[in-house]
């Protein structure tokens, strides 16, 4: 993740001296949200491109997300794996069809890490080999695992004395590049097939497609991490739908609970029929209330048409948001670069002083949108017309 405006709201202060110091922070405290729209303590309504870090999918306080959240939380918050529980079972077969993709079994657990980190660990148990390859400019977490493959941590924050596993970056546009990394002693590829962290970069199907065609020569597993890029963000239920790639393992979460901490890892057939008893496990993963907003999410998602609407209105913005100082747009739905030809954060902060949020990434030419799914083209008139008054 990429740094904000430094700037500490005054209402936080009181608190400063209990948090751990390792967030910077916008110049605004939210006080509450509504749609699109995000309502500032010091009275500013702010028009949200950045949806939270793509978590906010359906944006603030949907009647179906809040209705599902209480409703379970009143039949049931919590309860142990080891209880058998519908809800649980419903949301899997109902993740399982919005995929689409044939891989038929689910484990639910709590974070994007740590569906990384597991789908690694069965890589490496169920292969027994030592290695594991990602792209230059991906990012998959801040785990032992996950961190250990995303790009750029080892020299600033990864913290641990060594990786547990041989790491190997294979250039990110470079398919023919693809066999000097991938060999015979690879347990795993794990890539980002729309890039957040790296500039909104969709890394294209001949890429993906060099990557599954490796894998399947040498014996590798692939693993789309969908963390950012999953759950109907490119206008497609995942980027493997969107891209025609199938991964061996697929992870989600950020838009799949829409603010309530759930991931998933979806498993092809091949690689669940190699699961053994205790191979995984969890605490909260799978817990009902998750299960029953990410049931929640996908049912509104498609009863909404919101795949429809990310693709009309990410066409919309490509159309009209190249003005001042945007050069060009990346990526793919509603996870966009705007290449721009000063300074990122400049453009950013020039934005929000105008009272739309945005975001940074690894790139500092690429302005970052994340917006949630009901985003409109009037939404998009606003940002351009903000856009056309920063000088380039």
């Amino acid at each position: 993740m990429t740094a904000p405006h430094p700037a500490t709201p005054p209402a936080a202060q009181a608190l400063k001296s209990h948090l751990a110091k390792v967030f910077a922070q916008y110049p605004i405290e939210v006080a509450h949200g509504e749609g699109v729209w995000l309502h500032a303590r010091d009275g500013r309504k702010i028009l949200d491109f950045y949806g939270g870090h793509a978590v906010a999918g359906l944006g603030y306080g949907h009647p179906r997300w809040l209705a599902a959240l209480e409703r379970q939380a009143r039949q049931m918050a919590f309860q142990t794996n080891a209880l058998p529980m519908t809800i649980r079972e419903r949301a899997a077969a109902r993740l399982v069809k919005f995929a689409g993709l044939g891989l038929d079994t689910v484990f639910w657990i709590n974070s994007g890490a740590e569906a990384n980190e597991n789908a690694l660990k069965l890589a490496f148990k169920i292969t027994g080999r030592t290695k594991a390859v990602a792209l230059e400019q991906g990012w998959h977490g801040r785990t032992a695992g996950a961190g250990a493959l995303t790009w750029g941590a080892a020299g600033k924050w990864y913290g641990f004395p060594r990786t547990p596993f041989e790491v190997s970056f294979t250039p990110r546009n470079d398919p023919a590049a693809v066999e000097r990394f991938v060999d015979s002693n690879t347990a795993a590829v794990i890539v980002e097939p729309v890039q957040g962290v790296g500039g909104a970069y969709d890394v294209g199907r001949p890429m993906l497609q060099a990557l599954r065609q490796r894998c399947d020569d040498v014996g590798a597993m692939l693993i789309f991490d969908e963390v950012q890029c999953g759950m109907g963000r490119t206008g497609a239920p995942f980027a493997a739908n969107y891209h025609g790639v199938t991964p061996d393992m697929l992870t989600a979460a950020k838009a799949l609970g829409n603010g309530f901490p759930v991931s998933a890892l979806l498993l092809s057939p091949a690689v669940a029929a190699r699961v053994q008893y205790d191979d995984m496990g969890t605490t909260f993963g799978g817990g009902p209330m998750a299960c029953a907003v990410a049931e929640a999410v996908i049912d509104t998602i498609e009863s909404e048409s919101l795949l429809a609407n990310v693709r009309l209105v990410s066409t919309y913005i490509r159309s009209n948001c190249i003005i001042g100082p945007v050069t060009g747009i990346q990526g793919a739905g509603f996870l966009l670069g705007l290449k721009t030809s000063r300074p990122a954060k400049e453009v950013q902060a020039a934005l929000m002083a105008k009272n739309i949020l945005t975001g940074t990434s690894g790139d500092a030419h690429v302005l970052r949108l994340l917006p949630a799914y009901i985003l409109n083209e009037g939404h998009v008139d606003q940002l351009r017309d903000a856009l056309s008054t920063i000088p380039a």
